[in-house]
């Protein structure tokens, strides 16, 4: 077994991080002022840190740009419907991005593996999801696709994390342990996904996240590198000088409800 590389430094990190955030918000500024339409799909193995990277993409931007789409399982009405109609309605108008946590992908991953769909939706879904994704791109969306790669002995130990801290515990779920008894059963799915999805108009992108903090560094600057942004002048604004009052008295703060100080209550 290969000797675990040490874990990328703390301060290089945030440091770098801080950089790419910033970038990420001039990013931003270019969506809105150029009207782009961006989508970002993050798949991959359980606990594989796509919930980890997306919050440090989004972190500084505005939710209403930058939005996160993290669907449910399906209704029984929604199960009757072309299988990529509920992601069509979440796709991008001008000025926005959507990051998909997970996505039309669940069909050649969890579907398959756990038999939630059946083999001719599965074969179905192969076939028409490249021509799914060349309309997007073809109709102006940029799309990119990230799949986050990690080992069965750092899913595992990141398992064990989840179940001890009851701040994760409600990120481990059956379904994800069941994944470690099927790991050649994913492992296989996933192979067969980029056989018939990776395409020269959709490419995927592989994020090797044994680390989480060079994981997310990657694919940010990845990110960044890839979208065909520049930096877009601001309109420079200025705070005016508050004009004096015109004698207008408010009620008693007493007749309104405040929050007890529960801060006070930790210094006494």
């Amino acid at each position: 077994m290969a000797k675990k590389s040490k874990r990328f430094p703390k301060d290089v990190y945030e440091a770098e991080l801080l950089r790419l955030q910033g970038d990420l918000v001039q990013l931003q500024e270019w969506v809105k002022s150029t009207g782009a339409r961006v989508v970002i799909v993050f798949e991959g193995r359980d606990a594989a840190g796509k919930g980890g990277a997306i919050k440090r993409v989004t972190e500084n931007l505005n939710p209403r740009v930058a939005r996160i789409v993290a669907l449910p399982a399906p209704t029984e009405r929604q199960r009757t419907q072309w299988y990529f109609q509920r992601y069509v309605e979440h796709l991008p108008a001008a000025g926005e991005i959507v990051l998909l946590d997970r996505s039309w992908y669940n069909r050649a991953g969890v579907e398959r593996v756990m038999g939630f769909c059946t083999h001719a939706e599965y074969s179905r879904f192969l076939k028409q999801c490249p021509v799914f994704e060349e309309m997007l791109v073809e109709d102006g969306i940029l799309l990119l696709k990230y799949w986050f790669s990690v080992s069965p002995q750092e899913q595992e130990r990141r398992f064990r994390e989840r179940l001890t801290n009851p701040l994760k515990q409600w990120k481990l779920s059956p379904m994800d342990l069941e994944s470690i008894s099927r790991w050649d059963d994913y492992s296989q799915a996933k192979d067969d996904m980029l056989v018939h999805t990776d395409t020269e108009i959709a490419p995927w992108t592989i994020v090797e996240s044994e680390d989480k903090r060079r994981s997310r560094l990657n694919m940010i600057a990845h990110l960044l590198d890839t979208i065909p942004w520049k930096p877009v002048s601001q309109q420079v604004l200025t705070i005016p000088e508050r004009p004096q009052g015109r004698g207008y008295v408010r009620p008693p703060r007493e007749l309104a409800r405040e929050v007890p100080d529960h801060a006070a209550s930790l210094l006494s």
